[in-house]
């Protein structure tokens, strides 16, 4: 979906308890109920073994950026007013292989701007912070640890 500013997800029935729980603060990740294995994104079934049990964990919200790119030029006019601006690939600490692409931003709320892409690099430590939301969506960023 895209609202006068920028892309918005479309919650769905399988994303929905990840979408309410960013609302809340919580980084959620859906863990399969018959193997365990944790998946992001959410989908009905697991594919590691099948199943489509599931449930829902919270995640500490720490990482570190695994890859990062400065988009040129920004697709949609709302972006490029913005630019430049970064786009992260978090590897989260519970589990490497989770991943999850944002922005990292100085803090809640604040622009997708607000950091200077040049001063960012691959392996810097992440922790995740909510923009209020839009539309009823919080969208997860990340903002430097420490």
């Amino acid at each position: 979906m895209v609202n006068d500013q920028f892309l918005l997800p479309q919650p769905d029935e399988d994303s929905a308890p990840f979408w309410d729980g960013c609302a809340r603060g919580e980084l959620l990740v859906q863990r399969c109920a018959n193997c365990g294995r944790p998946r992001i994104p959410p989908r009905p079934m697991c594919p590691s073994c099948r199943s489509s049990a599931s449930g829902w964990e919270q995640l500490s919200g720490r990482g570190t950026v695994w890859s990062l790119v400065v988009p040129h030029p920004p697709l949609l006019a709302a972006y490029a007013a913005v630019a430049p601006y970064n786009v992260v690939v978090v590897a989260l600490d519970e589990d490497p292989g989770l991943r999850m692409v944002g922005n990292v931003v100085t803090g809640p709320d604040a622009p997708l701007n607000s950091v200077d892409p040049s001063t960012l690099g691959i392996g810097d430590a992440v922790e995740v912070v909510f923009d209020t939301p839009v539309d009823g969506i919080a969208m997860p960023r990340w903002r430097r640890a420490g």
